[in-house]
């Protein structure tokens, strides 16, 4: 078995997270917006934040799910090979695992729209899939 090359591994969670961190900025500062402005109107989603650094949190884990999911691709190419058809497995696999149970669950039961959780479920779910494809692009054994 081959050496896990740790610079890459590093080289493709700095790189997945930022993809992931700008397709995020999109779905929720563009997409998502204006539905949020309805739902924080009619008090059914918080005008501000629990957390003071909600924003810097959010970036933080987008990172460390994307250093997950390259370990997991590392993992993974002994089973299923090397290259973007194994990256996008995993990103379709982990993805779903982090991004439907919830959205769903929030989706049946919480007070705003659906197209919210949708919006928070393809986040995470194309955010997985983007960074896994990045960073296994970037991945090389050592």
């Amino acid at each position: 078995m081959a050496a896990t090359g740790l610079r890459r591994v590093a080289l493709g969670v700095v790189a997945g997270g930022v993809v992931w961190g700008i397709w995020s900025t999109i779905i929720n500062m563009v997409i998502l917006m204006p539905r949020y402005a309805f739902a924080q109107t009619n008090h059914l989603l918080q005008s501000q934040p629990r957390y003071p650094l909600f924003i810097a949190y959010w970036f933080v884990t987008l990172f460390a799910l994307t250093y997950i999911l390259t370990w997991v691709y590392a993992s993974a190419r002994a089973t299923f090979g090397p290259g973007p058809v194994t990256a996008l497995r995993v990103g379709l696999l982990v993805g779903f695992a982090t991004s439907f149970p919830l959205s769903l669950t929030m989706a049946a039961w919480a007070p705003f729209g659906r197209s919210i959780t949708l919006g928070w479920m393809l986040d995470l779910w194309v955010g997985s899939i983007l960074a896994t494809l990045i960073s296994a692009r970037l991945y090389k054994e050592s």
